[in-house]
């Protein structure tokens, strides 16, 4: 008999864990599931699907660098995507509320229906919107 597995969380390291999860609390309307002093659960409210959001203190915590500089130094390994319904225009708006809420827009966009941002720990994160093909 073989196990059933599934992506539950992905955890993200923040110099202060509660600080970096209120900001994807507000971002993603997600809940907090657990806490300790270290530590932080968030999760999709009840009755919702999604992958769950974790955050760890970590005291030598270094942000990530995106886009890659320089070979060897230090680079993103990981970066969420959050996808963003209603076209180019709500992609606008939910960029403009990510920046009010304390991420800040990469300087480099490689894409016209993806806007890269970085959150308060500095961890890349993308708002992608599905645009329409060619008809």
């Amino acid at each position: 008999m073989s196990a059933s597995v599934r992506l539950s969380t992905v955890v993200l390291d923040a110099h202060d864990a509660h600080e970096l999860a209120a900001f994807y609390q507000r971002l993603l309307g997600y809940v907090v599931r657990a806490e300790e002093p270290h530590w932080v659960l968030l999760g999709p409210p009840p009755g919702t699907g999604g992958t769950s959001l974790a955050f760890q203190t970590e005291a030598e915590y270094v942000p990530p660098v995106w886009p890659t500089r320089e070979p060897g130094e230090q680079q993103m390994m990981l970066h969420l995507d959050i996808e963003v319904d209603g076209g180019p225009d709500a992609l606008a708006a939910e960029t403009a509320r990510a920046v009010a809420e304390g991420a800040r827009l990469a300087e480099y966009q490689p894409q016209e229906d993806v806007r890269v941002l970085f959150d308060p720990s500095g961890h890349p994160f993308c708002l992608w919107t599905e645009t329409p093909g060619p008809t």
